[in-house]
């Protein structure tokens, strides 16, 4: 009898030791194709470099991590379906996106499953504000944290001027456009116009008559509410039509990817903002920010933009929170992340609790002169800062975000 415990002991014990040692799998929801996959491309990047560091000192709580891979093309349906698709493969957490509708409809799904998603990469205000839920984190910051830093900037350098928007028409577009409006005083639609562009799927000839318009207008200030190659391809008109010479060019949120499509002597001069930037991790003095740069470089060939950043950070930061929650479960994971702050690739963030928006420094950038981006090695610095603000000015407070969700019928906290 004591030998058949002993075995039984043993048995158990290995099994233990199998079952600790199985991978755990973390979904990846990105655009592989469509008008974002560049920063789609860039996620995978920065998640496949976190999986290796993670795994490299042994893992999650003792188990390797795996990363399962779906396009989203930024196409709602097909990411709530890849949703249903990595749950069912066991995946224990989701993340993923450069598209705030996408991130919206596959958090709302994912809540479905009990699993975590964090919006990767998308601004729309909505998605930690009416739409938001506890399933749900937005590592990248949102509309109103890009509008706040631009809006500073703008006043200051380029006050009382007239503004013609080009935007796309969904939810990103919409608040991020709103936002700006708010921020630059320029609400009044008739003495600031704008045209919307379809997403995804805009024509070459909608792209080349909303900015017809923008020609013939009296606006000193083209405000392109667009992302991805839909930037990019408006600038190319832009630049064709001398709309960039004689109007100040502004994005809301603008990545190293478009002005690589587009090309340096065609967003020259162009404003936008970004959460970071590769030079940030020198600006902010973090050490690891400096060890993520060097470690992309070396693999990739190319400086990691704000996208990868992201990816990057989300694999760290849900990693850090299930070991010390010692948990796999969403609810304990939720329970440590929420109000947590660190610092990985910049600055001071912090999960906020009431949200789960992620508040950190929002950067106002310039787009350089090709020529001084040809003097940098990899031919890839393009930007140039030109203002910051921090988080804490930056994010809606508690009162308007509550306002916001009363507005949309919602309750005052997170469900």
């Amino acid at each position: 009898m004591k030998r058949l415990t002993a075995t039984l002991a043993l048995w158990v014990g290995l099994a233990t030791g199998v079952q600790a040692a199985d991978p755990i799998t973390l979904g990846l929801n990105y655009p592989r194709s469509g008008s974002y996959k560049e920063e789609g491309l860039s996620q995978m990047r920065g998640a496949l470099l976190a999986l290796d560091e993670i795994n490299a000192r042994g893992g999650v709580l003792g188990r390797p991590l795996r990363l399962s891979t779906l396009d989203s093309a930024s196409q709602v349906d097909k990411a709530v379906g890849n949703v249903d698709q990595l749950a069912a493969e066991g995946a224990a957490m989701l993340f993923g996106g450069a598209s705030s509708a996408v991130a919206i409809a596959a958090g709302k799904r994912a809540r479905e499953h009990g699993l975590i998603y964090f919006g990767t990469l998308g601004y729309s205000n909505d998605t930690t504000g009416k739409d938001g839920h506890r399933y749900l984190f937005r590592e990248s910051n949102n509309a109103t944290m890009s509008a706040r830093a631009l809006g500073q900037y703008l006043a200051q350098h380029l006050p009382n001027k007239r503004y013609f928007y080009v935007t796309s028409d969904y939810t990103w577009g919409l608040t991020s456009e709103a936002s700006l409006r708010t921020a630059t005083g320029s609400e009044d639609q008739a003495r600031h116009p704008s045209v919307r562009l379809p997403f995804p799927g805009a024509r070459l000839s909608q792209y080349r008559d909303a900015l017809t318009l923008a020609g013939k207008s009296d606006a000193q200030v083209l405000a392109l509410v667009l992302f991805g190659e839909d930037l990019v391809r408006a600038m190319r008109i832009a630049h064709e039509t001398g709309l960039t010479s004689r109007m100040q060019v502004v994005v809301p949120n603008i990545t190293g990817h478009m002005v690589e499509q587009a090309g340096p002597s065609i967003m020259e001069g162009v404003l936008g903002t970004t959460p970071w930037t590769w030079r940030v991790p020198d600006m902010e003095d973090s050490e690891r920010g400096r060890a993520f740069v060097k470690a992309y470089v070396e693999r990739y060939q190319v400086y990691p933009t704000s996208s990868a950043a992201h990816a990057y950070g989300i694999v760290h930061q849900w990693s850090d929170a299930v070991e010390r929650a010692r948990s796999l479960k969403s609810e304990a994971v939720i329970k440590a992340l929420e109000g947590h702050r660190y610092r990985l690739l910049k600055g001071e963030q912090e999960w906020r609790a009431f949200d789960h928006q992620n508040v950190q420094r929002t950067y106002v950038v310039k787009v350089k002169p090709r020529a001084e981006v040809l003097k940098d090695p990899l031919h890839q610095d393009f930007f140039e800062v030109v203002h910051h603000l921090d988080g804490e000015q930056g994010a809606p407070s508690l009162s308007e975000w509550q306002a916001e969700r009363r507005a949309a019928g919602q309750p005052d906290k997170l469900l």
